[in-house]
């Protein structure tokens, strides 16, 4: 069975672009996550791909092994021969500096060269499409719409920005040339500006990425330019309370813990998962069954259940959905679960969603001692929230800091990790290196331990897990 080739066009200040006017899609960031769900469609539409990465990865070895070359040299006579400015796009993330030898390579040769964002724009374009936008919390509420969508027999293509536990990729694929389109709309760099969505959520406005919007205001001011591109007739969805100015030519709704068209009312705990009613326009849900846990995870169903009954699907098939829905990696993801020890790895990387997070561990766990290790990302976000991150991270008994992951920046003077662990009220706490850490954890106890960051803290996981079993 073959996949559609959906080819949508783009227009520029130059140009109007056209998918069929290239074979070949050359990726700088191909390990990326959503840069490597974009390599996957483009390859299943029978496009040639091959991609950069600074350094080999589970994802860069999965995307070798369908096919796709991949370097992680910044060599551009490693680019294949065939790939020249006539027939090649060139799609490249914002975590790639615009110094890149190879970056600067194309531009020099005149190639045609688009943003992630801007690509996924160009897919979309054509498509019944719905957007999950927010400061946090979007990527498992994409993978709960999509999921919600595939569980209804309903053909969706879905671009997630983590890999999906129910699916075991971040990219949902069909060959129904209508199919829905759901994808994970990024803030940062305005990047969500590209897409015009017949429904969107949003899930959040904090401030974040300070280096992009300089203050909250401006984060603000973006989602709702944002809200401003959903299509004439379409439909917003957005948690309760956010101060958000909504337009005339579309249709909105609200969800939230108790207020909002979508309540979530009678929460309480059942063997370890939510179960809660659902008050919605239209009909009660009740008995909803949720298996990721947290209070911000049932905000997340709520909004998913909203898009699922707009699009018509049946309540007693979205209530099945969600209780099926497994969550995503990374997100409040069980590691090691006995009767001795837990162990839990999460990518949060925001003080709210540390506080969400580890809100969530307490709550499970209210009698054991929980230790976090914890990988700073970024030195601006470091330093725009260290006191944030030192409340949040207080929440744990025991807490390890590892040193800041730069990604795309480069180091700040006088931002470390030190900045967070000398306001951290935790009673237990020490800064320590990858390196070291390993060593650390043979030599303590724990009850529960989580893993906490969005840089590179991943690859420790499983050696921390292989410690813990021997333990």
């Amino acid at each position: 069975m073959g996949f559609p080739i959906i080819f949508a066009k783009i227009c520029t200040a130059k140009t109007t672009m056209n998918l069929q006017d290239f074979s070949n899609v050359y990726f700088l960031g191909i390990g990326g996550i959503g840069m490597s769900a974009l390599a996957r469609w483009f390859k299943a539409n029978l496009f040639c791909v091959s991609g950069y990465d600074k350094s080999p990865s589970q994802i860069t070895q999965e995307l070798i092994s369908e096919g796709i070359s991949v370097i992680f040299e910044e060599n551009n006579h490693l680019i294949p021969n065939n790939f020249t400015a006539e027939n090649t796009l060139v799609v490249y993330t914002p975590a790639i500096p615009q110094e890149s030898s190879l970056l600067q390579f194309f531009r020099e040769k005149d190639y045609k060269i688009l943003k992630r964002a801007e690509a996924l724009g160009l897919i979309t374009q054509d498509n019944f499409t719905i957007a999950i936008a927010g400061t946090h919390g979007k990527t498992t509420t994409t993978s709960m719409v999509a999921h919600l969508l595939a569980f209804a027999e309903k053909p969706v293509t879905a671009f997630v920005g983590g890999i999906t536990q129910n699916y075991a990729t971040n990219l949902l694929l069909s060959n129904d040339p209508n199919a829905y389109v759901v994808v994970e709309a990024d803030e940062y760099d305005r990047s969500f500006l590209t897409l015009n969505p017949n429904i969107a959520i949003i899930t959040a406005t904090d401030a974040d990425h300070l280096d992009i919007y300089q203050n909250h205001s401006t984060v603000q001011e973006a989602f709702e330019m944002f809200v401003k591109k959903i299509k004439i007739g379409g439909d917003l969805f957005y948690k309760n309370g956010l101060p958000l100015k909504i337009e005339n030519h579309i249709h909105s709704a609200t969800f939230g813990l108790q207020k909002g068209e979508y309540q979530a009312k009678n929460i309480r705990i059942q063997d370890g998962n939510f179960v809660f009613d659902v008050l919605t326009p239209k009909s009660i849900l009740e008995n909803v069954h949720l298996r990721v846990p947290g209070y911000h995870n049932i905000l997340n169903a709520l909004a998913a259940i909203s898009v699922a009954q707009n699009l018509q699907i049946p309540d007693e098939t979205i209530a099945k959905g969600i209780a099926e829905f497994k969550g995503v990696k990374r997100r409040f993801e069980y590691i090691l679960k006995t009767d001795k020890i837990i162990q839990i790895d999460d990518y949060a990387h925001h003080p709210e969603e540390i506080r969400a997070f580890l809100t969530a561990v307490r709550m499970l766990y209210p009698e054991k001692h929980i230790t976090a290790i914890f990988q700073p990302h970024l030195y601006t976000r470091t330093r725009d929230f260290a006191s944030e991150f030192s409340q949040a991270l207080s929440l744990a008994d025991r807490l390890i800091l590892l040193d800041i992951y730069p990604a795309r920046e480069k180091p700040i003077e006088g931002v470390h990790s030190k900045m967070l662990i000398e306001k951290a009220q935790t009673t237990e706490k020490l800064l320590c290196t990858k390196e070291n850490l390993l060593q650390i954890i043979q030599i303590l106890d724990f009850d529960v331990v989580v893993t906490i960051g969005a840089g590179d803290i991943d690859r420790l996981v499983q050696p921390i897990r292989q410690i813990l079993e021997k333990k």
